[in-house]
């Protein structure tokens, strides 16, 4: 049976008022010989202090729930990694859950877990809600934070990049190397506002210097390695490509471009220029490393877990930039 703070006082021989001010660690009640005393010996029983009773008591959790959506991508890492990073700084403790990718069945477990417990808030990593566990979310009155996507209802308060800027960034990029024929890969373009922004902004770009994308530049995806195999088979049904360059939606969609090229014998960046987007530390691991647009996702977790615990609304941006490597090749003008 796990020890109490009962068990404690009796062996201390201190009263349990006392041992419960030092294990809440309330400063001015006792001294720090009792201090010593008291803690030594709840070591010694392997006295475990009760989270749930305790936020009971004071009305208060110390505890976040980070929901993750288990895309085909890597950048949850580094968010993690921020939020952990910021819950540490404030004394917080983060509880990890998986809500499956675009799974109403495992986002409504994952939700139901947080909410069964008295949670301080609830962060949502890339996870696009079904309507009915939307709902859930908002009706349960807890905090609430999405953190790397982006939603058509404004309302709905994230911290994310600039989708239409990461687009038109990337775009512009190529154009700036001599490119004219540009390709989009691997993204979702028919549920996913993120991808439906990504391709404005690329639309944009080519509109901005008189340029237009044929239909066969533009292949959609689910973001994966598999997507980027996909894409490159069909730019490459031809024996001429009809692209010089395309922009990867993720660094796995570029991995997969780039090593399908490989095995179909087009070099890159000679044949074909890869830029991605994300800039996680895979691309820094390929040969040739890809170009990227590099997102900020430490800041995201980082900066989310701030923005939930302020109840913040809104649309927060963080910066995203272009890493050059030496997957874009220049054309001499």
């Amino acid at each position: 049976m796990q020890a109490t703070i009962k068990d404690i006082a009796k062996a201390t021989g201190f009263s349990v008022a006392t041992v419960s001010r030092v294990l809440s660690n309330k400063k001015g009640f006792f001294s720090e010989k009792t201090a010593a005393k008291v803690n030594q010996v709840a070591k010694e029983l392997g006295y475990k202090k009760n989270m749930s009773a305790t936020e009971l008591v004071t009305k208060k959790s110390n505890v976040i729930a980070a929901l993750i959506n288990s895309t085909k991508t890597n950048f949850s890492d580094s968010i993690i990694k921020g939020i952990q990073d910021k819950a540490d700084e404030l004394g917080k403790t983060v509880i990890i859950l998986y809500a499956g990718d675009r799974d109403a069945r495992a986002q409504k477990k994952a939700l139901t877990t947080a909410l069964e417990r008295s949670v301080a808030g609830i962060l949502l990593l890339s996870v696009d809600l079904s309507p009915e566990n939307l709902t859930l979310l908002k009706s349960a009155r807890t905090p609430f934070y999405f953190i790397s996507i982006t939603f058509q209802d404004t309302a709905l308060p994230c911290i994310t990049s600039n989708d239409h800027g990461i687009g038109y960034l990337a775009t512009s990029y190529l154009i700036r190397q001599g490119h004219r024929r540009i390709g989009l890969a691997g993204l979702d373009f028919s549920d996913s506002y993120t991808g439906k922004l990504r391709l404005a902004g690329y639309q944009a770009a080519l509109a901005e210097n008189q340029l237009s994308a044929h239909s066969e530049w533009v292949q959609a995806g689910d973001y994966s390695y598999e997507a980027g195999i996909a894409a490159l088979d069909a730019y490459a049904q031809n024996s001429e490509l009809p692209i010089t360059a395309v922009i990867a939606g993720s660094d796995m969609v570029g991995i997969g471009i780039l090593n399908r090229a490989s095995a179909l014998k087009i070099p890159v960046p000679q044949k074909l220029s890869i830029v991605t987007i994300d800039g996680t530390d895979l691309c820094r691991i390929v040969q040739p490393p890809l170009t990227s647009v590099t997102q900020d996702f430490y800041k995201m977790g980082y900066v989310g877990l701030e923005r939930l615990l302020e109840n913040a609304a809104g649309i927060t941006y963080t910066q995203s930039e272009l890493t050059e490597r030496k997957s874009v090749l220049a054309f001499k003008k």
